[in-house]
């Protein structure tokens, strides 16, 4: 024991003269590193804390507490009036700079909550504090994220730095699969990324990090929600593994948990999606670091519509605020978790594979069928997404997507509720290629691609793993691990996926509130929303910086001859911003 104390002493002494060294060298370049290291040594501090001097804790801070539940009723209004007063100024401040499209976001979540809690199983057992501080964390996140600089930077990086660890599953696949293996993109690009992550993952969980990480999130969402241990600690496994795996964290105690609490892990499988996907998706082209975002985002929202939708009306038998314990990695050594990792995934993959080959080539058939079924009625563009855009479009729509898109964005909702999430991501990957084209919007009568907002607020929608194929794998996966709760688990998973697949889209109203007009948008998409949206605001910066950058592409002539990539109302919109003389726009 004091060889082994003394080896990890040389060794933390040796990394931490190191990380010294890099940050004198160039402390911009080793920030990073500096960062993560200052985060491991915090929360080891912490746990050292907690352990040796728990109770000493516990009794310097049991006045304030007793204080807290004396006064308990006026600090509650209080606390309430002053969120709704901070939400009202937030809202007109934020409307006067931005423009009104957040509130429609806005009104989408409230209708969400409302829906929820109307369909509940007993609307009038609902405890209120878990539902308005998951969608407060939501927000905290959406804003610490989506608006401020730092956190938007830092996400940002993340994302970055995800891709290209990810690019070198390309190493394995080139070697397997020859120099030409992006010949075939899905087959031999996209699913060996999920075998490397995979493999990364039973690493990590063999090291004992992911259950640390795991851990911790679930304890601060147990403190500022106040659900129990169990489900918290689920919803935070949710974050990095699947619908069926985070259960096994928590394996001992599955047989003694309650219909709610039950509820509850099957919605946050539902509203989440795994890591091992994760890269997949990336690898379509949608946002890293959104997809990151969302992935954060709906672990709060699963607790807080789980316990609208289903209320607790029984008392946990598992209240253990201390000394849950996670199962642990069967694997003997890290080589031996590497193997068992990869070869976990070959499950995974194959079922990824099976299942977009049978469900790509049954919607060909079914929109082949639903074509020729139109035809006879003179309407031939009769297709599945044409009418899963017309089911769901109100929900888009109320999620805070342009008007003109919230069809496409229904579509893509049906994809994932009917199918899954991959069909629904790889056709969102084609509209955001071809916005980055930057070609012809409309091409016989049919819309190309989106607004960047619009993108976003579906890549938070879709972000999660509720359709009903995987109903029956969570039905199947829960009652291996907890048989005697079998007619539970059957009774509960319809709800839950209804409740996931809600959590997602107020997951992409908070992303709708948060998010901007002008987005990262390129000029020409950027100028032809503006000129053909009523409520964007006219001295918006990017506007303006947009038009100057139009006309000064064409100083240097007599006369403009619109068209390209800028339409006509883009000309007109940027002469009447910027009072252009008559040369530019007659």
């Amino acid at each position: 024991t004091n060889l082994t104390d003394v080896y990890i002493f040389v060794s933390m002494t040796a990394y931490l003269v190191a990380v010294i060294a890099a940050c004198s060298l160039n402390f911009q370049r080793a920030l990073p590193l500096f960062i993560i290291t200052a985060l491991v040594i915090f929360f080891v501090c912490w746990d050292f804390l907690i352990v040796k001097y728990e109770d000493r804790i516990a009794a310097f801070f049991s006045p304030g507490e007793s204080y807290l539940k004396t006064h308990r009723f006026w600090l509650k209004w209080v606390l309430w009036a002053a969120v709704i007063l901070a939400i009202i100024f937030w809202l007109i401040f934020d409307t006067a700079k931005q423009g009104s499209h957040q509130l429609i976001s806005v009104s989408g979540l409230v209708l969400y909550v409302f829906l929820m809690f109307i369909f509940s199983k007993h609307p009038t057992s609902v405890a209120w504090r878990p539902v308005f501080s998951g969608i407060g964390m939501q927000f905290i996140l959406g804003l610490l994220i989506l608006r401020a600089k730092v956190g938007f930077d830092a996400f940002n990086w993340l994302g970055i730095q995800v891709q290209t660890f990810l690019e070198y599953s390309d190493t394995g696949a080139m070697f397997v699969f020859g120099d030409k293996y992006r010949d075939h993109f899905f087959a031999f690009k996209v699913l060996p990324l999920v075998v490397f992550f995979s493999t990364v993952m039973s690493m990590l969980y063999h090291l004992g990090f992911m259950p640390w990480l795991t851990g911790k999130v679930g304890w601060i969402m147990q403190i500022f929600m106040g659900t129990t241990p169990v489900e918290s600690l689920v919803a935070a496994g949710n974050i990095f593994v699947g619908m069926t795996e985070s259960p096994l964290l928590v394996r001992p105690y599955l047989p003694y948990l309650t219909k709610s609490e039950l509820h509850a892990v099957m919605t946050a499988g539902f509203a989440t999606i795994a890591g091992s996907v994760l890269g997949a998706y990336i690898s379509f082209g949608v946002s890293a670091s959104h997809l990151l975002t969302a992935s954060v985002m709906s672990a709060p929202a699963s607790l807080a519509v789980s316990k609208l939708f289903w209320p607790e009306t029984e008392n946990p038998e598992v209240t253990l605020t201390h000394g849950l314990q996670m199962a642990k990695s069967e694997s003997k050594n890290l080589l031996e978790a590497a193997s068992q990792g990869a070869s976990a995934s070959i499950k995974l993959v194959a079922n990824i594979a099976v299942n977009l080959i049978a469900f790509l080539s049954l919607l060909a058939f079914l929109d082949s069928a639903l074509s020729w079924v139109g035809s006879l009625f003179d309407y031939p563009q009769l297709s599945f997404e044409n009418i899963c855009a017309y089911v769901f479009m109100p929900f888009s729509f109320m999620m805070g997507v342009d008007w003109e898109d919230s069809f496409t964005v229904g579509g893509l909702l049906g994809y994932k509720t009917f199918f899954n999430e991959f069909l629904a991501y790889e056709r969102l990957s084609k509209l955001i290629h071809n916005r980055e084209k930057a070609g012809s919007m409309y091409i016989n009568g049919v819309k190309q691609y989106m607004s960047v907002r619009s993108e976003v607020i579906a890549t938070y929608a879709l972000c999660g793993f509720s359709n009903f194929a995987s109903l029956g794998l969570v039905i199947g996966g829960l009652t291996c691990i907890a048989p005697s709760k079998k007619r539970e688990i059957a009774d509960g998973a319809f709800r839950a996926m209804i409740a996931g697949t809600v959590a997602c889209y107020m997951t992409a109203c908070v992303a709708g509130m948060l998010t901007g007009p002008s987005l990262e948008a390129p000029c020409q998409v950027l100028l032809g929303n503006a000129f053909n949206s009523t409520d964007f605001p006219a001295n918006s910066t990017q506007l303006v910086e947009c038009c100057q950058q139009l006309f000064s592409s064409v100083n240097h002539s007599q006369e403009i001859f619109p068209g390209g990539n800028y339409t006509l109302a883009s000309w007109k919109g940027c002469c009447q911003i910027l009072h252009q003389p008559a040369l530019h726009c007659a």
